[in-house]
Formats: C-alpha cells, structure tokens, sequence
C-alpha cells in the first residue's frame, strides 16, 4: 500500500499519517488486496477538509469529510470510505453467489466443466450424474411490510388484474364491488391465479 500525501495551506503531520495508515490498513484487509491511496488535507477559512481516494482493483473508492479539527474530519473520511469497501465486498459476493446459481437449474446456461459427466459409447450420450435442487432451501424468514400490494377501494377484477401488472406484484390483495375479499396470485409459469378468501 503506497500512500502520498498532499497539504493544502496545512502541514500534514506524524500523527496525521499515523491516523490515516491504521484507517487505511483495516480499509485493505476489507478489500483483500493491496491499493494505491492520495490524500489532501487542506484548510480553507476555519473548516479542515479531509480527501482521501482509494485507487483498488473494485474500482475507485473516494472518502471525503469536513470537519472544525482536521482529526476528526480524517476519521469521518476513513469512516466513509470503509462503508464503500464493505459495499463493493457485499456486491461483489452477491455477484459470484448469482452466476453459480444460472446453472443450477434456474438458468438456461450449461453446468461448468468441472462437474462429473458420463460418456456412453456408440450413442454418444452425455449425462449430468450430480444436479443441485433448483431452489435453495432459507431457514430464515424475510418479513416485508409492503401497502403496494394491497387495494384500497373495491375493484372489479381486470382493474385488479391491471393494478397487479402495472405495481409488478406476484401477490395482490383487494374487495370486489360486493365487499369479499379477493387475492390474486401469478404463479410460477406468469399465469394469474384468483383466490376468493371466505
């Protein structure tokens, strides 16, 4: 990790480096590699400005603060800047995690050519002998509260079923014109399904 420093009617100072290095060695253990990093701490009138950019291999990470005492604006800085790190791990993870699941089953993509395939003579015949499930299975519950998907006046059901198309919902809840209630569900295969609720 190279670091250059830039003062702008400011000295920067052994506690300063010092201060920006420990910062700045977490923010590389984040990013699980090495980086090139500028900072410029100037004055201007009675603010103390912190700039501190982050050239990695996720891209450029920018962490500015200004603050009364330029300690704490450098640590508003670093602060910023390790919150755009975890970002970019988080995506990046989220990412990988996506692509291995096209071929899962959920995908239209073929398997890598690193799992087991049989080859049979004459015919030739090729044979996945290992598929994962198609869904994963979530122990944890992911609850939502969400005032999209449920009407407030009574409709008919094509203005449901537009409603239903026009918010992108795969569950919409209202009351017909005679007050009952009424769910509709788009399944799996896009097709809508009218669940009339007692």
């Amino acid at each position: 990790m190279s670091v250059e420093y830039t003062g702008r009617h400011y000295e920067v100072t052994p506690a300063n480096r010092e201060d920006i290095e420990a910062g700045l060695s977490k923010i590389q253990k984040i990013l699980r590699g090495k980086f090139d990093a500028k900072v410029v701490l100037a004055v201007e009138k009675h603010r103390n400005k912190a700039e501190i950019t982050i050239n990695s291999r996720v891209g450029p990470l920018v962490g500015l603060a200004q603050a009364g005492e330029m300690k704490i604006a450098i640590s508003r800085a670093l602060e910023h800047l390790e919150k755009q790190a975890l970002r970019n791990k988080t995506r990046i993870i989220t990412k990988k995690r996506r692509s291995h699941a096209k071929w899962n089953g959920e995908g239209t993509a073929e398997p890598p050519a690193s799992s087991p395939v049989v080859a049979v003579a004459s015919p030739t015949v090729e044979m996945v002998a290992h598929k994962f499930p198609a869904m994963a299975k979530s122990t944890e519950v992911h609850l939502v509260r969400s005032d999209e998907a449920v009407a407030l006046r009574p409709m008919t059901l094509e203005e449901a079923i537009k409603e239903t198309h026009f918010r992108d919902r795969d569950v919409f809840v209202f009351r017909d014109l005679k007050g009952k209630l009424m769910i509709l569900h788009r399944t799996r295969d896009g097709k809508m399904e009218l669940i009339e609720a007692p």
